[in-house]
């Protein structure tokens, strides 16, 4: 009898011991070795591009190498797409998700987000001549917009018989819309915005607004720690002007006051 209770006790003891030695802290592991893995965006400028030597440029590559700075490790910087940003934290490819990411009720099912780090919306764009002001009024006009991304699922929803082209990747949908092989484009404000810079050619007149799309970074769920220093992390660099620099810099704008969650 003391021996059948001594190993159900110890049985129960791993019961309870177990779930906790399998649930890893992600923000312990980064400290502990020494590097911090983080998805970029490359096809979205400015919030992510390549430089005429093809090094990584931008507001969210800057911000990378902020956090791994301020946590005092190495930063390995992997390139991701609006498609994959999502599946590439599930499968533990990335730590963190810094890409110009909006935050959905369906995402935040399957993920954490931070705080808002930049203010932006989600339109659609078009020459002058395309008589659009919601996605109803799309007719047979062929949108360009990256699969997977809020725009693209924001349009399907509200229009579902809506001509869209659904791109790998931001800089496709861009090439598609500025080549003519779209006539509207469904991206961020700010992206719009860096593109009619480089494209004066090209007509970017905003048809519609989708919705306001605070940009957020991303964490595995259930990595509280990480989540909450990212937070902390945010609130710091608000407080000292340098998230208001990169907004500036990058955005040229000043930082707006952000929504908290």
């Amino acid at each position: 009898m003391k021996k059948l209770l001594a190993a159900a006790f110890a049985a129960l003891s791993l019961g309870f011991v177990a779930p906790q030695a399998a649930k890893a802290d992600k923000l312990q592991d980064i400290i502990s070795k020494g590097t911090i893995r983080i998805g970029v965006p490359l096809d979205a400028p400015p919030f992510g591009s390549q430089d005429a030597n093809r090094n990584p440029i931008g507001f969210d590559i800057e911000l990378a190498e902020m956090v791994a700075k301020q946590l005092g490790v190495k930063l390995e910087m992997q390139q991701i797409t609006g498609a994959n940003r999502i599946p590439f934290l599930l499968t533990d490819k990335v730590d963190v998700v810094i890409s110009v990411m909006g935050l959905t009720p369906e995402r935040a099912k399957q993920i954490q987000f931070t705080a808002p780090y930049a203010n932006t919306f989600l339109a659609v764009y078009g020459p002058k001549s395309a008589k659009v002001d919601s996605p109803a009024t799309m007719g047979n006009l062929k949108v360009a917009a990256a699969k997977g991304t809020t725009q693209e699922l924001a349009i399907s929803a509200s229009n579902p018989k809506a001509n869209i082209m659904r791109t790998e990747d931001d800089a496709t949908a861009a090439a598609a819309y500025i080549t003519g092989q779209a006539d509207l484009i469904a991206t961020n404000s700010i992206v719009a915005q860096a593109l009619a810079k480089q494209n004066p050619n090209k007509e970017f007149e905003r048809k519609f607004v989708i919705r306001r799309s605070p940009a957020h970074m991303g964490v595995q769920m259930d990595q509280h720690n990480l989540v909450r220093w990212l937070d902390s992390f945010i609130f710091f660099n608000t407080m000292n002007g340098e998230l208001d620099r990169l907004h500036r810099k990058y955005l040229d704008m000043p930082m707006d006051p952000l929504p908290t969650l």
